[in-house]
């Protein structure tokens, strides 16, 4: 089971999925996929505000690309249930860590094997998962090719998960709104 929450930047889709994390649990592991690098500002508030918030009793493992086969390695029997927070920046890092990211064909490859190994180890977990993404496909088509194929890329990530997940919401100024 996946509950997908998307929205725009603090739209407070993240504060809504941990809400519904806490109804399946205490103890809950939560995929961070942002990078705490040196130098990084306020991305580095906003990681200390995120952690701040999750109870001591979930368990935080970073994964900035790479997910499914980083969970084969643990084992995810004793969780009520698995958050991941957030597919933009697992695109984004999968992104710059491409040899040319305005190569949107060999980008592209690189997020199909992401997303399609994440969604077939979630599919035999048999664990109720929650995914944070953010929604970038509101706006205007970017006349820069990088920003381009970050949406692009999203936009693939955000359609396979929905398409399989038991409930999508779309969030707008900490309120949900569940999408068809």
């Amino acid at each position: 089971m996946i509950t997908l929450f998307l929205g725009g930047t603090r739209s407070g889709k993240s504060q809504l999925a941990e809400d519904l994390a806490h109804t399946y649990g205490n103890h809950i592991l939560y995929i961070a996929t942002a990078e705490n690098l040196p130098g990084s500002g306020s991305m580095n508030e906003r990681i200390l505000k995120h952690q701040e918030r999750r109870p001591s009793s979930w368990k935080t493992l970073e994964c900035p690309k790479d997910i499914a086969t980083t969970l084969q390695q643990h084992d995810i029997d004793s969780y009520d249930g698995i958050m991941i927070d957030c597919m933009t920046l697992l695109t984004t890092n999968i992104l710059y860590s491409s040899h040319d990211p305005k190569d949107y064909s060999a980008f592209e490859e690189r997020i199909l094997d992401e997303i399609n190994s994440l969604l077939q180890f979630i599919a035999q977990s048999g664990k109720k998962w929650i995914i944070v993404s953010s929604e970038t496909g509101l706006g205007i088509v970017s006349p820069d090719k990088e920003t381009r194929n970050f949406c692009d890329g999203l936009g693939i990530i955000n359609q396979k998960i929905a398409a399989v997940a038991s409930k999508t919401y779309f969030c707008i100024a900490g309120k949900k709104m569940l999408l068809d």
